[in-house]
Parts: C-alpha cells; structure tokens; sequence
C-alpha cells in the first residue's frame, strides 16, 4: 500500500467555530444613507442653490448696514424705483431701500421663525410620542386628543390664534407650536408601539413589572445597543426627518401667508411675506418688487422641501442596498 506524501498536501487546523461565522458584507447605516442621498442629481443642485440661499440670507446681512425701516431717501427720486442693475441687484423701491437687502433679511426672518417652530415641534413630538407609545392609559386619552385637534385644520388655528394674541416673532412661533407637534408625536408612538408589545415585554407586564421597569430595563437598553441601532433607529431617524423636512417649507409658507394679510410679524420687521404684501401693488408696474421676493420665497421652500425629501427617503433602510 502507497504512503500519502503529506509535501503535497496544506493541512489546517480544525476551527469548530468556523461554521458559525456569517460571511456577510458590512453594512453602515450612515454611508447607505449619504450614499444614496447624493445618487440623486436633483440632490446636489438644489443643495447648492439652499447653501447659496443660506450663506446669503445669514452671512450677508452680517456685513450690511440695512435698515428696513429707513426712508431717508424717500425724497431723492434718482434713488427711488430703480430697476435691477449692477449698483442695485433687485432694484430699489418707492422708498429708495434696496431689495436685494430687505430679500435677504426677510429670508433671514423667515428660515429662523421656520427652524425654531420645527424645531419645538419635533422635541415636543418626539418626547411626548414616546410617552404615548409606553403606556396605553395614556395612549386612550391621547388618541381622543388626536382625533380632535386633527379634525381642526392646522391653519385655522394659526390664523385665530395670531389674530387673538397679535402679531409678532414669539407669538407667531407659539401659534405655529401648539397643535403642530401632534402629528410628530403620532408617528413616533407608531414606532414605539411596534417594539412595545414584543413577546419578552408582553410576558414582563403579565407577570406585573411595572410600566417604568420595563421602559428601563427592556426598551430603553435596546433602543441604545448596537443590535436596535441598526434596526428601530433607522425608523425612528427616517420618520422625523420626513417630519421636519415636510414643516420646514410649511412654516416658511405659512409665515409669509399670514405675514402677507398682516397677521404674522410687526410691520416693523422685514420678511419675504411682508415684502410680497407690501409690494403686492405692483404685480405689473415695476413687477420686479413683487416677483423677485416671490420667486426667493418659492426657490426657499422648493430647496428645502427636495433636499429634505431626498434626505428623507435616503434614511429610509429600505431604500439602501
């Protein structure tokens, strides 16, 4: 009988473990999502055009001495109903101010009234919804709460509330942040429910754990491990950047909507509702003071609302490959 000539053979040592090990491909939560945000060409140009309207709306008036309530130049008529050009790039008014300075510190207004009500709305609405979804006594009440404020539309109480307390920055910002979180807080408490009723956490509340020890000894570890990272997470993350990014653009317009029948900031202060109304008088005669703040205001909202949205749908697990 021949011998095994062990030269031509490679032995290895055995690994009881090996057939354990999945041999899967890494997988990142945050570069499926940017991946998949910048595959999208829509993406990159209307972030540029956003991060132009940034830098112009909050870098520019830092170096600007305008002043929306000067009238000065009221009685120099060469300074007055200038069309755009190169010495003024929006034109000036009957007033002689510059547009391109009072679009500007209007926009600047508006996308801070904007970032702070959603802002409200979302802590508010992610807190509370949390709540919501952990207890079911709670979730009986604030379901009838739900029914009734979302059977109210979301601008008619706007308009009553800012009309009842005045115009003005925090008034406006409160009017926009009583009821706007409820919708938030809805969507979150789906979320929670989904993980609230798992088998291990039905069988702590039937054999009487009560509600807190299981919020803290079987959600809340969850919700910060590396295994319900990559899985509640990413739900969560793609509800409230859906969330934000459909209030953004909303609060923007319904700032310049309420502002523009003067319910929304004093007249004092400049923003791109106060300027389509005040110049809502010249649609055809020297259009530039009507259309120019429009077409700002619509660029501001379209560019917020498509990065928003395609951010929105990148943060989606489902989308990622």
């Amino acid at each position: 009988m021949s011998t095994i000539d062990k030269k031509k053979f490679q032995f290895v040592e055995r690994d009881d473990f090996a057939s354990e090990t999945i041999d899967a491909p890494s997988y990142s939560y945050w570069k499926s999502v940017f991946r998949q945000f910048f595959k999208k060409k829509s993406t990159i140009f209307m972030l540029a055009v956003l991060v132009g309207i940034l830098l112009m709306s909050f870098v520019y008036p830092m170096f600007s001495n305008f002043d929306y309530n000067d009238v000065s130049k009221v009685n120099d008529f060469t300074a007055r109903l200038n069309p755009p050009s190169a010495k003024a790039f929006f034109g000036t008014d009957n007033n002689g101010k510059s547009l391109f300075d009072g679009v500007w510190f209007g926009a600047r207004n508006s996308i801070i009234i904007s970032f702070i009500a959603t802002l409200i709305n979302v802590v508010i609405g992610v807190v509370i919804g949390g709540i919501w979804g952990v207890s079911k006594s709670i979730d009986r009440f604030m379901m009838e709460v739900y029914n009734v404020i979302s059977n109210v539309p979301f601008m008619l109480i706007v308009i009553v509330l800012t009309y009842s307390i005045g115009a003005g920055f925090w008034n406006l910002i409160l009017a926009m942040t009583v009821t706007g979180w409820i919708g938030i807080a809805y969507s979150i408490r789906v979320q929670i429910m989904r993980y609230r009723d798992l088998e291990y956490n039905l069988a702590s509340r039937t054999l009487g754990t009560p509600t807190l020890k299981i919020v803290t000894k079987n959600i809340l570890p969850q919700l910060v491990s590396v295994i319900v990272t990559k899985n509640i997470l990413p739900q969560l993350v793609s509800v409230i950047v859906t969330t934000t990014t459909q209030l953004l653009p909303a609060f923007i317009s319904t700032e310049a909507f309420l502002s523009f029948f003067g319910l929304g900031l004093p007249i004092t202060v400049p923003s791109l509702g106060r300027l389509i109304s005040d110049y809502s008088q010249n649609v055809t005669t020297n259009a530039y003071l009507f259309w120019i703040p429009l077409t700002v205001l619509v660029l501001v909202s379209l560019s917020f609302y498509i990065v928003g949205q395609n951010l929105a749908d990148a943060s989606d697990p489902r989308t990622h490959r």
